[in-house]
């Protein structure tokens, strides 16, 4: 047996004594005890019953049934996702490459390096010829047509039709709808966002509503997480739902800075709408846990993905050459606060070792990465661009079939905010891949710098492939 094999099966020796250490000590002593009192006469048992004072049976009945009650009381309540929809434009919508590059040669504002620039970015990118854009992209010169009215119907469109599906497929009443929680980073009108959904769809008028704005790519997990604070501190059974997106067309950049190019080739038009609850009727994920970290203190990270103005007065947001960077430490906070909730009790004793090593080592010791595959089987990244989804790979050490989602969702719908990790959630159930039980981690990243995480757990796969993959999911996944 060579020396690979002999440190395999001492790792496999390793993680199933560590990872069943409790049931190993619990079963010999269950057993025991199950043998001691059959060897017992039943007058011998009775006559120990009766020995018992009643500060016995107190420290052996009253005091852990209360502390059990207790638990229960106080234990936060569990939070359940019942359905989820996606937007997916019409063909009126696309850009393929062919058409976005000449149309950035009939716009005015871009020069001849420009063109060239944002060809080879495409070409690269990662992107196919189906991403869709809204209405004003497509029209010369387009930032003429990115009106307030313009921006209002596409935000209408793209959150009117992910939720329209997402009812359609619930059947739930509006009137049982108690928290409504939207994000869009850049677009805030005035009524919000929130007054507009209530609007339209006539919500209660007690309903809570919170918009959150300028929270980037990262902010759909966000929203997650504050949905469900809000449900835990509301009545059994409230309803919660969450809108992400975000509305492009006011905020087209129309000038030359390289940095500011890159949003404009990258993001694309997407929404998506989630109902999550407090109660397990009909649920089809459980959340089990979230996890937030910000790197906004440092000045890289926080000037990483920066709005601005150029030399010439052109609004854009631009990202910096640190932006890579600042992901993967931003990644690495992450999993250092999400490990010990989620990995087997193996695994964390590895990292908490190596960590230990760095430390006392200056440094020279390398950090453990944990092997996440023994926690999820899914992986849902941000599709925000193939840098992003390259360095979390490297990062986590995942297959290219792990990534598989990310980079699909990045070529059929481009970068779509914080939106995408339910497009890729769609195509995991679209592939047949989801079963019950699964595990599926939610990595979301965005301006601050943030990087956020939500762990589910399947209890229902979906029935049918429909959604945002209907009709185009047999073609993938395409070789990139």
């Amino acid at each position: 047996m060579s020396s690979s094999e002999i440190r395999k099966h001492l790792k496999y020796v390793y993680k199933l004594v560590v990872d069943n250490f409790l049931a190993m000590i619990t079963i010999p002593i269950a057993a025991t005890t199950v043998v001691v009192a059959g060897r017992l006469e039943p007058d011998e048992i009775v006559g120990r019953l009766q020995a018992l004072t009643p500060a016995h049976l107190f420290l052996f009945g009253f005091l852990p049934v209360s502390a059990l009650t207790m638990y229960l009381i106080s234990r936060p309540r569990k939070v359940y996702l019942i359905d989820y929809a996606c937007f997916h434009g019409t063909h009126h919508y696309r850009v393929p490459f062919a058409s976005f590059v000449e149309h950035t040669r009939q716009m005015p504002t871009f020069n001849e390096k420009s063109i060239r620039f944002m060809s080879r970015l495409l070409e690269s990118s990662g992107l196919g010829d189906e991403t869709c854009a809204p209405a004003p992209t497509h029209y010369i010169p387009a930032h003429e047509y990115c009106t307030l009215e313009a921006a209002r119907e596409e935000a209408e469109l793209v959150v009117f039709s992910a939720m329209d599906e997402l009812f359609s497929k619930t059947n739930v009443s509006l009137d049982t709808i108690d928290i409504l929680v939207v994000n869009c980073s850049c677009f805030n009108p005035t009524p919000s966002f929130t007054d507009m959904i209530v609007n339209k769809y006539k919500l209660r008028g007690d309903i809570r509503s919170v918009h959150l704005s300028g929270m980037g790519c990262s902010a759909g997990l966000i929203s997650v997480e504050l949905a469900r604070n809000l449900l835990r501190v509301s009545p059994q059974g409230a309803r919660a739902l969450v809108v992400s997106t975000e509305t492009l067309s006011p905020h087209l950049y129309a000038g030359n800075e390289r940095p500011m190019l890159l949003p404009y080739c990258l993001f694309r038009m997407g929404g998506a709408a989630v109902l999550l609850s407090t109660s397990a009727a009909n649920a089809r994920f459980r959340l089990t846990s979230t996890v937030r970290t910000t790197t906004a203190a440092d000045d890289k990270s926080y000037r990483s993905i920066y709005q601005e103005e150029d030399g010439k007065g052109n609004k854009g947001a631009g990202l910096s050459m640190d932006l890579i960077a600042v992901a993967g430490r931003t990644l690495k906070s992450n999993i250092t606060a999400i490990a010990p909730i989620v990995l087997p009790i193996s695994e964390q004793l590895f990292f908490a070792m190596s960590f230990v090593a760095q430390k006392l080592s200056s440094g020279r010791v390398r950090l453990y990465v944990p092997n996440f595959l023994t926690a999820f089987e899914h992986f849902c990244i941000h599709a925000g661009g193939s840098a992003v989804i390259d360095e979390v790979q490297r990062s986590l050490g995942l297959t290219d079939k792990h990534v598989e989602p990310s980079r699909m969702t990045l070529h059929r719908f481009g970068n779509i905010s914080s939106s995408s990790v339910w497009y890729e959630l769609a195509y995991v159930e679209a592939k047949g891949r989801m079963h019950e039980g699964d595990r599926i981690w939610m990595i979301g990243f965005g301006s601050g710098f943030k990087c956020n995480s939500a762990v589910w757990e399947c209890i229902v796969p979906a029935p049918n492939s429909n959604g945002p993959w209907a009709g185009c999911i047999h073609r993938y996944p395409v070789q990139i």
